[in-house]
């Protein structure tokens, strides 16, 4: 079988794939083990519950078998990798306070001039910490908290100790249990009951190192009628040796909150991305996730969202990439547990030059739900004969008065398309990347104009060389 290590395009390595030293790097940090999980606890300072948190998690990570239910994980081994770097002594406040190097990492990815346009906060997590944060001054008036869940460990340890884990314990899964014992920083967000954030929170993650683990832990509870928005975005650089994501992201919709959280995932072909992702919407909540998988070599997540109040609203909508050497294994959840409760999963996929994508889902209505409404959709384009899709849509509904609809589609470009475009004077690239971004445009229309104009021009970059 062949690993997540592959070669990735030139365009690719260029922007986004280059490296910088990696001079931090700490040999009593590589393997897992229970020393590895205490040093981690010991540099980053943390109380006593927090150890016996992370070692109560590894015990459950040993003890869990690697799921062979989906994409093929058996390449990965687990000791070759560094579970902690600290590329940075502190979290900075201000963008010059970041080391020049890492600076001028983040400045090539455009953070500081994002931040700049329309952004009401931003983080930026380099390896295994958080080296920036910035909130704007309006906003910690009225009480909102955006930090990394490390610092918040140290400054609101009783936010934390009440709500990490509640919504993904660490007996979830084997990789939840793997993040939960040697979890890296993540962005901790806390909004007060009646705070509306207008404007997005960001986070960008980046893996520098060859051989590095990235464990994402982030962690967001939006009190009674509150509302944010966050955004994340995430790169690696390029090696032929493996890496691995393996993130825990935890949502918590108060009554009457609202959670829009969006990720634009592209990762280099190298990693692994293996992500639990879940949340918690209580009456009249509302949850959005947008995902953008175009990254990775090997890709799995299923974002769910519990509805456990009546009128609460829950929204999926994904768009996968998957080109060549890439499995992109997604899909999502919504558990309706209580009535008058409506949900829509949206997933559309791209597979060109032997990718595969691959649509799983779960749909489950309980007993007693009354009248609930529940929308599926899962459409997937494959470019060429050697790709391959696969839809496997799981419903249970155990109340008679619900509403559900499912559909599901597989379409080729066709010739008759692209010379209807090419003799109207436009180049085939150009027609391809038309027909794509119309077959995506239902996700890319909920992204904000910046990450949209972005998400299309990595969707055209991957359509060189699409016809053969």
């Amino acid at each position: 079988m062949t690993s997540a290590a592959e070669i990735v395009t030139d365009d690719y390595k260029s922007k986004y794939g280059f490296a910088d030293s990696t001079g931090y790097l700490d040999q009593r940090l590589k393997g897992l083990n229970e020393d590895v999980v205490k040093e981690i606890s010991r540099i980053r300072d943390e109380p006593g519950w927090m150890e016996e948190f992370r070692l109560r998690a590894l015990k459950n990570f040993l003890a869990r078998p690697v799921p062979t239910w989906g994409v093929d994980l058996s390449p990965i081994k687990f000791d070759d990798f560094y579970y902690y770097a600290q590329p940075a002594k502190d979290t900075a406040k201000k963008w010059e306070d970041v080391p020049l190097e890492i600076r001028n990492t983040f400045e090539k990815l455009g953070i500081p001039e994002a931040e700049r346009k329309f952004l009401a906060g931003v983080g930026a997590v380099y390896e295994s910490q958080e080296v920036y944060n910035s909130l704007q001054k309006d906003l910690q008036k009225q009480g909102v908290i955006f930090t990394s869940v490390g610092n918040a460990v140290k400054e609101y340890p009783d936010l934390v100790k009440k709500y990490i884990g509640k919504i993904v314990p660490p007996s979830d899964n084997k990789f939840a249990a793997l993040n939960s014992a040697v979890w890296s920083d993540g962005p901790f967000i806390y909004v007060p009951e009646g705070v509306k954030i207008t404007m997005p929170l960001q986070s960008y993650f980046r893996i520098n190192a060859q051989g590095m683990g990235q464990f994402e832990r982030t962690l967001i509870v939006a009190e009674p009628n509150s509302e944010v928005h966050y955004i994340e975005g995430c790169t690696a650089a390029m090696y032929q040796k493996s890496m691995l994501h393996a993130a825990v992201v935890e949502l918590l919709a108060r009554k009457g909150a609202k959670i829009r959280y969006i990720t634009i995932q592209n990762w280099s072909k190298n990693v692994y991305n293996l992500v639990t992702k879940r949340a918690h919407a209580y009456e009249d909540a509302s949850v959005t996730w947008l995902n953008g998988e175009v990254g990775s070599g090997r890709n799995m997540k299923y974002p769910s969202i519990y509805l456990l109040g009546k009128n609460a609203n829950a929204e999926i909508l994904s768009m996968a990439y998957a080109g060549n050497n890439q499995i992109q294994d997604t899909g999502g959840k919504v558990i309706h547990l209580a009535s008058d409760t409506s949900s829509k999963i949206i997933s559309k996929s791209v597979s060109k030059d032997g990718g595969v994508a691959i649509y799983r889902g779960l749909l489950h209505i309980a007993r007693g739900a009354h009248n609930v409404k529940s929308t599926v959709r899962c459409d997937a384009l494959l470019m060429d004969e050697q790709s391959k899709t696969s839809t496997f849509p799981y419903m249970e509904v155990m109340a008679d008065d619900a509403t559900v609809t499912h559909e599901a589609s597989v379409g080729k470009v066709g010739e008759d398309q692209l010379f209807y475009l090419m003799a109207r004077g436009i180049s085939e690239r150009d027609a391809l990347s038309m027909i794509v971004n119309g077959f995506v445009e239902p996700f890319t229309k909920e992204l904000p104009m910046t990450y949209a104009i972005e998400l299309n021009r990595l969707m055209a970059l991957e359509m060189t060389g699409a016809v053969g």
